[in-house]
């Protein structure tokens, strides 16, 4: 019996989002390799050609970087949690209620200098 075609899933977004991932915590290409028992050349191909990953390595890299795989599989629905809230969310879990609140106060005081600095050149 013949096997029917089936066309491959194109990943260079999912790499793409993997390499921004990375790269925005400073992890080198060989380091992340190194810990996950791969060589660089295959990470490099996932994150800069589209290189279909294997499952277990797809999961890790999904895991390690809490990349919402909704937003790849289905563009055109609504997502529980994207990528970014996810991220958010592991980074607001690392952190003590002191740390959050101290970094809440940094984030309103700069959104009111912005507000500020907007309006006054608005007019």
């Amino acid at each position: 019996m013949a096997k029917r075609p089936v066309p491959l899933y194109d990943f260079a977004a999912f790499g793409q989002a993997i390499k921004a991932a990375r790269t925005g915590r400073n992890e080198s290409r060989k380091d992340v390799s190194d810990a996950m028992n791969i060589s660089p050349r295959y990470l490099a191909n996932i994150e800069n050609k589209g290189q279909q990953p294997s499952l277990q390595i797809f999961y890790e890299l999904v895991t390690r970087y809490n990349i919402s795989v909704d937003q790849f599989f289905f563009p055109d629905k609504d997502t529980e949690k994207s990528t970014q809230r996810r991220q958010l969310d592991a980074m607001l879990d690392s952190m003590s209620d002191k740390g959050i609140q101290s970094r809440t106060k940094r984030i309103c005081s700069l959104s009111s200098f912005i507000n500020f600095a907007f309006t006054s050149s608005a007019g």
